[in-house]
């Protein structure tokens, strides 16, 4: 994985020659090589999913066309904006043939979106949605129907009643803001069901066990949680266990990183609704490679949820 620094004291090597071109079919163009950029939120379990995805569909173009496909992935330190948009207009500047990008503010990011456009870059935009009024193909699942699925299995196993606790991930994040709207909503449609109180982990593992610890602590009475990021309900569920309250509180957790698998199969967390985070990866690539030929893609390609429970997380 390549930090921003090393992205900074690589750019002379990303201003590679113009690759040769030919005319393909339909109108197209093909080359003999692409370059494309691959930047998540933040350096995450989740997102290296994603680069595996990627990194797949490169093998793929590769393996079909006989191009040489080079995604280069940089996830930021920290869910920063700022240095989020340092690594974007740094590759900007050697001209990549595509970026796909995971929104950490969409207001915040919208220059250097606008700034790709400018210079005809293709773009994507995956586990989140485009800024408003910017026409950005996008790639993830319905965030509001998978936060909604795991809320009403919450309201499920409570039978209706109960304090029940909600952790944001990262506010500005416009997939985490969905989820987490989502979820009041169907609380909201049980008067059973009382919302006592909502983190912010900004998507961290360390900062969500903090953050779910202090919170049980306040609300002894609490029953259950659901999440809004994939960091979220695995520091949920370690503050559980350091809480002694498995069994006590109902965990129901996010997306599918091995933590969570585990949580799922120790009894720690009841199920999760998950993302497939590998299929992000893969076909971002592959509407920035089909963008770079000149070939049209549908503005949006939805690539599904799951519901993950003991049953069928396997051993």
């Amino acid at each position: 994985m390549k930090r921003f620094a090393t992205l900074l004291a690589c750019a002379a090597a990303f201003a590679l020659p113009v690759a040769a071109v030919a005319e393909d079919a339909q109108g197209t163009v093909k080359k003999d090589s692409y370059r494309f950029l691959v930047v998540p939120k933040v350096v995450h379990p989740w997102f290296d999913k994603v680069n595996d995805g990627a990194q797949a569909a490169a093998a793929a173009i590769k393996a079909q066309t006989g191009s040489n496909v080079e995604v280069i992935y940089s996830a930021p330190q920290s869910a920063d904006v700022v240095q989020q948009n340092q690594i974007i207009d740094s590759a900007l500047a050697t001209r990549p043939d595509g970026l796909a990008l995971d929104l950490l503010d969409p207001s915040g990011n919208r220059a250097s979106l606008e700034e790709a456009q400018n210079q005809k870059i293709p773009l994507v935009i995956f586990d989140s949605i485009p800024p408003e009024g910017m026409a950005i193909p996008y790639i993830g699942s319905d965030f509001c129907e998978q936060a909604k699925i795991a809320a009403r299995r919450l309201v499920e196993v409570l039978g209706g009643n109960g304090e029940v606790a909600i952790m944001q991930g990262v506010p500005t994040a416009p997939n985490h803001s969905i989820r987490a709207k989502c979820h009041r909503e169907v609380f909201a449609e049980h008067p059973g069901i009382k919302v006592v109180a909502e983190g912010i982990d900004n998507d961290s593992i360390e900062t969500a066990q903090q953050q779910a610890a202090a919170i049980m602590q306040a609300n002894p009475n609490l029953k259950g949680w659901v999440a809004s990021d994939a960091a979220g309900p695995i520091g949920i569920g370690q503050a559980i266990v350091e809480a002694g309250k498995q069994g006590k509180v109902t965990l129901v957790g996010l997306d599918n990183l091995p933590e969570m698998l585990d949580m799922i199969r120790e009894g720690v967390a009841d199920s999760s609704s998950a993302s497939q985070p590998e299929l992000q990866g893969y076909w971002s690539v592959m509407l920035l490679w089909a963008q770079a030929t000149g070939a049209k893609v549908p503005g949006y390609l939805d690539t599904g949820n799951a519901f993950l429970t003991k049953e069928n997380v396997g051993g």
